[in-house]
């Protein structure tokens, strides 16, 4: 049993090490990058605008429930006008930037990770580096850039459809006052909520990308290895933001009262 958790100790720290070596190169070329905008340009087109359908869909139906399930909360002990107020700064500091992150990662770290994993087995991972073209400033980089330029403009998104869709359910359904709703969601929606927000997307961007790029790049031999690593691209990914949005909450509560 010694024997076995050793090993399984043994092996995630040399991933966790491998997953930081291929984070600091990735991250210290980009101040000379040397990959190709082209490429870059199609992977901003790829994660960011092809995106958008889920990220709008997941954002408007967010905002919707939350609206609903804090007014049947609120109209008990007659709070209806600050209902939108806490769909505001729910969508702003954490809903907006989670969910539009766990359905980026779903739908771009699985085809990072098939993509990569596919050049590896197919060798073509190596013909990069017979060409002296160095893989992470080829292929890891692009995919960097695009999903931190990506993701705070997709969690931008998903914000205003989701306080929008929340205010139209509680005006227009639920027969809330809108002046005062609109008035307490100005009150109580501050500007660091939706720096919280921004700040995280950027994060969870790099998250994706480098979780989706290291599966991709070490990933098994065979239609198998490419399988799962597709498969531990997504769990990893979702699993890293959820629990890094737990410490970023925490860290970033506390620096936004010192500005």
């Amino acid at each position: 049993m010694n024997i076995f958790a050793n090993k399984f100790v043994a092996e995630w720290l040399q991933g966790l090490g491998r997953i930081a070596l291929l984070t600091w190169e990735a991250f210290t070329s980009l101040f000379t990058f040397k990959g190709s905008w082209g490429n870059f340009i199609y992977q901003l087109y790829f994660i960011g605008v092809k995106s958008q359908s889920v990220v709008l869909i997941t954002g408007a139906f967010t905002g919707m429930v939350l609206c609903a399930q804090t007014y049947f909360q609120f109209h008990k002990v007659k709070m209806d006008t600050a209902t939108l107020a806490v769909v505001s700064v729910s969508m702003c500091s954490e809903l907006g930037p989670v969910l539009t992150a766990l359905m980026v990662a779903g739908r771009v770290g699985a085809a990072m990770a098939a993509e990569l994993g596919t050049m590896k087995v197919t060798e073509q991972i190596d013909a990069l580096r017979t060409l002296a073209t160095h893989p992470v400033d080829y292929l890891v980089v692009p995919r960097l850039i695009a999903s931190i330029v990506s993701l705070p403009l997709l969690t931008a998104e998903s914000i205003t459809v989701g306080i929008l869709s929340g205010y139209l359910v509680g005006v227009h359904l639920l027969g809330i006052d809108p002046t005062y709703s609109y008035y307490n969601m100005l009150k109580y929606t501050a500007g660091s909520d939706v720096t919280t927000g921004i700040i995280k997307a950027f994060i969870f961007g790099g998250i994706i990308a480098i979780i989706g790029c290291y599966k991709g790049m070490t990933c098994g031999e065979g239609a198998e290895g490419v399988g799962r690593a597709t498969t531990e691209a997504v769990v990893f990914a979702s699993i890293t933001i959820l629990i890094s949005n737990f410490f970023l909450t925490l860290t970033l509560t506390e620096l936004m009262r010192y500005l």
